[in-house]
């Protein structure tokens, strides 16, 4: 028995078909970025096509090299998005691959108009207007403009996308999104009109969930599509499944007395006799230090707490005074998932972090194998 990460594919179709029934004709784009939030990128895009998602969407040209290597993408049909900024050493690749590329300087789209016309093909653009997020796009309406004419213009250039990137749509009592989403739509809605083919996509998970003024034609969905809540809180309330379970087992149960210590620098001291259980996963496998005397864990379908200092390499768990704890040994645990009646989610690790559950995700090393599944199959050893 390994500690790994069980990842139910069939759980990330089901997710975006019910993103997808939010939108009520509109497209649903996958992010896969950051290796699939952390589940696997090329598992978890075909899991996402499979499920209704018709685009896909990564941070950059790594991430996309990485897909299109694999051999299930090498022809992708599904359009790329590359949300971040290309570097110009990047450009004439994303070119040749038509993936589509996402621009707020009219430097930068005369560039890429004079690149893509040298090479003979057309590059696909998406014009991002900062509406109030303060990080790529431009804040002025007036140029964002300007570029999307300048796209539709220029022979060597298709303008696909008009689109932005709201700041606070997981905040639900944040009027800043109503603000953001305004100054969205007034910019874009003459735009719409006088270009009808392209795309308007501004959502994100929370947003797709939180508002449907928000869907306009696409929307770009990357946590909720991995089952976990935008809003932080119990996935279940949105009817996501939790694709990721994450476990190991008991290798060693151990009597800790009275006085007696348990970890790095002492940091758990016996009170009273009880038994430690030592699992082996530890940050080097992304399972936080920040959780040392901070977490729960789930054995023989209860919860028991992590006590003491999270090593590299394993954790330490209370598992109570009773002599039948030393039964516990090689039996698995939970640190994400279900277990019986009782269950640990993302959300509940993040929260004791004082965290995102994305974070909790990605964080995940690739030392932690990842093992995929789908419905009546088993996900992770037992």
């Amino acid at each position: 028995m390994t500690t790994q990460a069980g990842v139910n594919l069939a759980s990330i179709s089901r997710n975006c078909t019910r993103l997808l029934a939010e939108l009520h004709g509109g497209e649903l784009c996958a992010v896969i970025k950051a290796d699939g939030y952390g589940h696997g990128m090329v598992s978890c895009a075909e899991a996402a096509l499979a499920g209704g998602a018709t685009w896909l969407a990564v941070a950059g040209m790594g991430e996309a090299r990485e897909l299109v290597a694999d051999g299930e993408f090498e022809d992708l049909e599904a359009p790329l998005l590359l949300l971040g900024p290309i570097c110009s050493d990047d450009l004439e690749e994303a070119i040749v691959h038509g993936f589509d590329i996402v621009v707020w300087s009219e430097q930068y789209i005369a560039h890429i108009a004079q690149l893509a016309a040298m090479m003979e093909l057309k590059a696909r653009v998406h014009v991002k207007l900062d509406s109030g997020m303060g990080r790529f796009g431009t804040r002025d309406a007036q140029a964002a403009t300007r570029i999307a004419q300048a796209a539709a213009a220029a022979p060597s250039l298709e303008l696909v996308g008009l689109m932005t990137h709201f700041a606070t749509a997981d905040e639900l009592e944040d009027a800043f999104f109503d603000e953001q989403l305004e100054r969205f739509t007034s910019w874009v809605t003459p735009l719409k009109e006088a270009y009808p083919e392209v795309i308007v996509h501004a959502a994100n998970s929370a947003a797709t969930l939180r508002d449907r003024r928000a869907h306009f034609d696409m929307v770009r969905c990357g946590i909720a599509i991995y089952g976990m809540d935008p809003f932080g809180k119990d996935p279940a309330e949105q009817d996501l499944e939790p694709a990721m379970e994450v476990g190991s087992h008991v290798a060693a149960v151990k009597l800790c007395k009275v006085g007696e210590s348990a970890g790095y620098g002492r940091r758990f001291t016996a009170e009273h006799d009880t038994y430690i259980g030592v699992v082996p996963i530890g940050y080097g496998d992304g399972w936080r230090r920040g959780l040392s005397n901070n977490a729960d864990v789930l054995v023989n379908g209860h919860r028991h707490p992590l006590v003491g200092t999270v090593s590299m390499d394993s954790i330490t768990v209370d598992l109570g005074a009773d002599p039948a704890a030393e039964q516990l040994l090689g039996l698995p645990v939970v640190l994400i998932g279900y277990q019986g009646e009782e269950r640990i989610t993302a959300e509940e690790v993040a929260g004791r972090l004082g965290t995102i559950s994305y974070e909790i995700a990605c964080g995940l090393t690739r030392r932690l194998e990842r093992r995929y599944c789908r419905d009546g199959e088993q996900c992770r050893d037992e």
